[in-house]
Formats: structure tokens, sequence, C-alpha cells
């Protein structure tokens, strides 16, 4: 009798549901979710990032980051500086490694055209290309004196970040003339940047 009763109730609770959702409508439902999840995140966007001082969350996005330090001994400044070269030459790395083997699954599917293939062989070699000539324009930027180095080099542009305060012009001078050696790219195609 109980287990009647239960199912009774259980039927009589499903058409209540389904009265309410039909009163209200499945498109006013919708709406109010949509306006509660929005409240939702202007909430914890203003939780998270609203600042006691000032109340704009935008404290420190206009001070400089990375060689500039507050405190007096710099540590953590060199901790910075030295994590975002690792971290630069891992992510380089990985999107290489990520697409030699998307070139080398397309060497080796059977179904890819010859032209295909040869493509796919010629960037690979293009990758491997850059990759060497990367890593010679870094040990001979480090052997000028500069402490880390981390050059990207896409086509006809180089990008080359060094671990210094400020470059001098000689400096300057300097690594242009080694990736002007090394890749043929001339200083109007170099970016230098001093981390």
């Amino acid at each position: 009798m109980k287990q009647t009763s239960t199912a009774i109730s259980e039927v009589k609770s499903e058409g209540k549901v389904t009265a309410f959702f039909q009163r209200i409508g499945k498109r006013n439902l919708i709406i109010a979710c949509s306006v509660l999840l929005i409240g939702a995140a202007v909430w914890l966007n203003w939780m998270l990032f609203s600042s006691p001082d000032t109340g704009d969350g935008y404290d420190g996005y206009d001070k400089p980051s990375g060689s500039v330090s507050d405190d007096l001994g710099g540590g953590s400044s060199t901790v910075d500086e030295d994590s975002y070269f690792s971290a630069t030459q891992v992510s380089r790395q990985k999107a290489r490694d990520e697409a030699l083997e998307v070139l080398q699954a397309v060497v080796d599917n059977e179904d890819a055209t010859e032209e295909l293939k040869n493509e796919a062989l010629a960037s690979i070699s293009q990758i491997a290309d850059e990759i060497q000539k990367e890593s010679d324009i870094e040990s001979l930027i480090t052997a000028k004196g500069f402490e880390q180095c981390v050059a990207v080099l896409n086509g006809d542009t180089a990008c080359i970040v060094v671990k210094a305060e400020s470059l001098q012009a000689a400096q300057i001078a300097q690594i242009n003339a080694i990736v002007y050696e090394q890749t043929g790219i001339t200083p109007s195609g170099i970016t230098i940047i001093g981390k």
C-alpha cells in the first residue's frame, strides 16, 4: 500500500513540475536562468578582482613586470626572468614537437599524395633548420656576455629576447650581426627585446 501511495505522489509531483514549467514557459525559464548566470558572473568578477584600496581591480597593470623589482635584493626579479626564459623555451619546443608530430603523420599516411608528403618533408626540414639556427644564435649571444637569450625565427623575421636591463647600441649591433650571419635576416627584420 505504501508503494502505491508513493508512486501516486511521485506522479502528482511530476505533474506539478510539468504544469509549473508550462505555466512559466521554456523561453522565460531560459531568460531567468541566463540573468542569474550573468549576475553570478558579475558578482564573482567583482569579488575576485576588486581591490580594497581603489576598488577598480586594475592595481599593478600599469607597472612594468619582469626585470623591475620592488625589493632591494632583486631576488624575485631574477626568478621571474629565469622562469620567463625557461617557460619560453619549453613552450617553443612543445609547439615545434606538436608541429613535427602532425607533419610526420602526414608523411606516414598512406592515403596522402606524394605532393603533400613532399611539402610535409620540406616543412620538417625547415623546422629542423630553424631549430639549429636558433640554437646557434642563442649560444653565440650568450658567448657575447648575455646571461640568457631566446631566439625565435619565423621566416624572414627574428625576435631575440635577452636578459638585460638596458641595451647599448654596441650590444644591439652585435646581436644584429650574429642573427644576420646565421640566418641572412637583415636588421629591419630583427626585433631585440631586453627582459
